[in-house]
């Protein structure tokens, strides 16, 4: 209550109390009261109607600027270089002893027989798996989900790429019918849930509906447990079944951007035509309307001149009053580059790609190339993070469960059990802008007990295994050969120094 309702309230305390709950009602957020200059915001749809009614044509959108937008196509492959990479996302497998220790023979194995599926782990045998995951993470990215059947056994007419019978089926959106949803059974968007909203099975038609002359039906229609398909997307909304484009929120800034540029370079290049015309000047002293020197056609009208361009021209031919005039279109515009560039940083910060790959421009000191940098590999970091736990790890898990159960590889009696399957997902390593500063530093955290060689090796994108293995390779091959290379510690004059003795000292120099 303000000085004014405890006033009132000591001769009426009941209209004091009115005036403040009054006030308590009309009490907002300015932001939430629509007025002239602001547009009522307040409807609140359920986030699958929005799917329902918009996702189909935000993908749609976003698959025709890939096609025909140079800057969104760079973009998307910016995204899928970032959280892919050239070779994948990388899988260590970690299973356990039941002493709790790396069961590093079962682990070995596993990696053999992994290499060989990935070189064919589709059902198409065409692409390896840093390809497979390349587009899916292309599909996932640009249309906001991709599904994969993950396909297992004996299969009628499927021939699996290596002795582990499995394979994935990679299925784009359009598969699953937004449109098809049948509330008494559960089923929304092609979705069937359970009481608690998780998934139990999807309805995919059997061909693409997108064909050329195909009819489809729900009756095409064939019902996939959800144990058996990966759905990977991108959740905007709690309770939300489908996903939504990445591009979502910038489709409209980008077909502007579009449209601009386009108008701009045609603009440019009629300004580069250049052009000229005869300016007459009736109001000129000793101009002669009757003393036109053109020549005359048959009906007495003057015949056009043609004044053809060339360097070092002179004009000799123009009349008393007549001079030369050019077109000028002001073109290039000297605030295109400004302008553009804003844009494509709002562009850029809507995806979730750094400007500088997105628009290529590479200028600025090293502190602002790394704070760009280390603040962006975050996000990319991000979306690794999903794409592993919706795809790479499921199929990982299934992987090692098709070779256990097809005798390919039997999970050992000694391995604890439910961590056959446990793994590390090496995501992509940040790259490094200054190598020898980079390099210098994590020296320095390794020396200082802060970090270990091993992450090093894995911030890098290698597997601290086969490094070892190479290194040992190398090694005893130089030295076979009688070779001595300054990479070995023992010509540095440095002694190796056993690390019990080393820990007893230490010991003993505690206070």
């Amino acid at each position: 209550m303000n000085v004014i309702d405890r006033f009132m309230a000591m001769f009426d305390p009941v209209r004091g109390v009115q005036r403040a709950r009054a006030r308590a009602v009309l009490a907002h957020y300015e932001a939430a009261k629509p007025s002239r200059l602001r547009k009522d915001r307040n409807r609140n749809h359920a986030p699958n109607s929005l799917v329902e009614r918009s996702a189909s044509a935000l993908r749609n959108h976003a698959r025709y600027l890939e096609r025909n937008h140079d800057i969104t196509r760079g973009v998307l492959r910016t995204l899928v270089n970032n959280v892919i990479g050239p070779s994948g996302l990388g899988i260590e497998p970690q299973p356990l002893r039941l002493d709790g220790t790396i069961h590093t023979e079962y682990a070995k194995e596993l990696r053999r027989l992994h290499s060989k599926w990935c070189k064919r782990p589709e059902v198409t045998a065409r692409m390896s798996w840093s390809q497979t995951e390349r587009m899916a993470a292309y599909s996932w990215l640009r249309d906001g989900e991709v599904f994969a059947q993950m396909v297992m056994g004996n299969v009628p007419g499927l021939v699996h790429g290596s002795e582990v019978p499995f394979s994935l089926e990679l299925l784009e959106a359009d598969f699953v019918p937004l449109e098809y949803s049948d509330l008494s059974r559960k089923i929304r968007q092609g979705v069937q849930v359970n009481d608690w909203g998780r998934s139990v099975a999807f309805h995919v038609f059997r061909r693409d509906p997108r064909e050329a002359g195909a009819w489809i039906t729900p009756a095409d229609l064939k019902s996939i447990p959800a144990a058996n398909m990966l759905h990977l997307s991108t959740m905007d909304r709690l309770h939300q079944l489908r996903g939504i484009s990445e591009f979502a929120s910038v489709l409209t800034r980008v077909e502007d951007l579009k449209d601009y540029e386009e108008s701009e370079r045609i603009a440019a290049k009629i300004a580069a035509s250049m052009a000229a015309y005869v300016k007459r000047n009736p109001g000129a002293d000793g101009f002669d309307p009757q003393g036109d020197v053109r020549e005359k056609d048959s009906e007495g009208k003057p015949i056009p001149r043609n004044l053809r361009m060339a360097p070092g021209m002179i004009f000799d031919g123009l009349s008393v009053g007549e001079e030369i005039g050019m077109i000028d279109t002001n073109r290039p515009n000297p605030n295109l580059v400004a302008w553009r560039g804003g844009q494509l940083k709002a562009y850029a910060a809507g995806v979730g790609a750094s400007y500088s790959s997105v628009s290529k421009d590479y200028g600025g000191s090293y502190a602002a190339m790394r704070q760009e940098l280390v603040e962006q590999w975050v996000h990319y970091a991000v979306l690794a993070d999903d794409f592993a736990c919706q795809f790479s790890v499921p199929t990982w898990e299934r992987f090692v469960s098709m070779a256990h159960l097809s005798g390919a590889l039997r999970i050992p009696h000694d391995v604890m059990p439910g961590t056959e399957a446990d793994c590390l997902v090496v995501g992509q390593a940040m790259p490094w802008i200054d190598p020898l500063k980079e390099a210098t530093a994590w020296e320095k955290l390794v020396q200082a007990g802060f970090a270990s060689e091993v992450e090093v090796i894995r911030r890098r994108g290698g597997s601290p295994d086969e490094v070892l293995a190479q290194i040992k390779q190398w090694r005893d091959q130089a030295q076979a050969n009688g070779l001595v290379f300054t990479s070995n510690a023992a010509t540095s004059g440095k002694v190796v120094v056993d690390p019990a003795q080393l820990s007893s000292e230490a010991t003993d120099r505690t206070v």
